[in-house]
């Protein structure tokens, strides 16, 4: 069985190269990401190229093996089935369920992890918009963001829904609660202001003003046509 620490790791290299198409981590972004010295991820990334878990070539970046994506796949498939799970189950709110779920996607069993995955349907998505990994722990770790787009990048007049959170820190997310902006809400752009660096949005009757750089970090489709 996989260490806690080498699941977190190729966890992470896993997330950070879906996130710049395929490029290798550097080990500034891992360290980054996880807290820790980057002579600490130096040493990780060596024990996780002994194990073909990962190439790791210096000054070039790491990326992982077929098997240490894999791994990574089921990692991530755990934690955002316990995280919608916590959210249904015991009304959670999505700014809470992270943190639960880091603990957790280390200790529960396969089959533990199958049995939720049926009993919430076989859902597709977390409770932030990110796809969840099928159990072959093959299938890609992002979205097919085929008529999607950021917020930030919507033209005035036009209609989304909100598809997916890209800032999952839980001040973020309670700014979007409080903002009404969960996920699956249906809006419209009424107005940018690009000098101001805000966008005004209507959400039913309610108007709001918005940051560009925080729209920029919400990922909208198009309203389903009734």
């Amino acid at each position: 069985m996989p260490s806690l620490t080498v699941e977190n790791y190729v966890k992470t290299i896993e997330q950070i190269t879906s996130s710049q198409e395929g490029r290798p981590a550097t080990t500034g972004q891992i360290a980054a990401a996880l807290g820790v010295s980057p002579g600490t991820v130096t040493s990780m990334l060596k024990t996780l190229d002994a194990a073909r878990l990962a190439t790791h070539r210096p000054y070039e970046g790491v990326a992982l093996s077929r098997a240490g994506r894999g791994l990574a796949l089921r990692v991530i498939r755990r934690h955002r089935l316990i995280e919608l799970f916590l959210l249904k189950t015991l009304d959670m709110s999505w700014d809470e369920v992270h943190d639960e779920a880091e603990h957790m996607e280390h200790a529960v069993s396969d089959l533990l992890v199958e049995r939720i995955d049926a009993f919430l349907g076989r859902p597709d998505v977390d409770p932030h918009g990110d796809p969840i990994p099928r159990a072959d722990a093959v299938s890609l770790a992002e979205p097919d963001d085929a008529g999607t787009r950021s917020l930030a990048t919507c033209r005035a007049g036009a209609g989304f829904r909100l598809a997916r959170v890209l800032d999952q820190s839980p001040e973020f997310l309670r700014y979007l609660t409080d903002c009404g902006l969960t996920l699956g809400t249906v809006g419209s752009v009424e107005s940018i202001s690009a000098d101001a660096g805000l966008m005004r949005i209507r959400l039913g009757d309610r108007g709001l003003a918005i940051a560009i750089d925080a729209a920029g970090k919400l990922i909208v489709a198009e309203p389903e046509r009734k």
